[in-house]
Parts: C-alpha cells; sequence; structure tokens
C-alpha cells in the first residue's frame, strides 16, 4: 500500500512513495497522447519466500494485529491485485489516470 513499511526500511519505504509521485508524473505527460498511467499499491500478499518469511516473523501476536488493521481481516491473494490490474487495464478504467489504486483490504 501507500503507508509507511512494515519492514522499517527507510529505503523500500521511500521507492514505494516514490512512485506515487512518478505515476502522477506520467499520467501529466503522457496524459495528452492519450496515454493512462496508474499503479497499484498491494497489500500484504503472502507470494513469495520473502512475504512468508515476514509473515512467519511476525509471529501469531503480529499476525493477528496485521489482521485486525485490516477492515476486510483477511489478508490478499495474488488475484485481489491481478483483479485490480485487469481493471485498470481495461476500457471500464478509460478516464482513471494518475491514481494509486490500493488495493489492501482498507487501512486506516
Amino acid at each position: 500500500g501507500v503507508h509507511p513499511s512494515l519492514t522499517r526500511l527507510h529505503a523500500y519505504c521511500a521507492a514505494k512513495h516514490a512512485l506515487v509521485g512518478l505515476t502522477k508524473q506520467l499520467a501529466l505527460e503522457l496524459g495528452p497522447f492519450g496515454v493512462a498511467v496508474n499503479s497499484v499499491a498491494p497489500g500484504f500478499v503472502r507470494s513469495n519466500p520473502a512475504s512468508e518469511a515476514q509473515w512467519q516473523a511476525y509471529g501469531a501476536e503480529g499476525q493477528a494485529r496485521l489482521l485486525e488493521a485490516t477492515f476486510l481481516r483477511r489478508l490478499g491473494t495474488v488475484e485481489d491485485i491481478a483483479d485490480a490490474v485487469l481493471w485498470l487495464a481495461s476500457d471500464a478504467s478509460g478516464w482513471v489516470t494518475g491514481q494509486v489504486l490500493s488495493v489492501d483490504g482498507g487501512r486506516a
């Protein structure tokens, strides 16, 4: 998502937020040519060995806190992220540009 990094790594957090600016700048520059530019900011998904290790490192209490902080009270899936990307790539999002779509189950 567009929230501070759960990993507490400053560079990772800075890179995530740089993508927000890049998305908006590219949308501004490419819009006159009919090109829409958007980004997806995924929430925590257990999709690879690194995210699985991070999940395990949280322990039962940390895992419960993460789920409790998510409005839908569940982790996302790769299908959740793919569905958002498919929508952005479809004609249904034809007048959407310069946006960062948080696909994170809802976070305050």
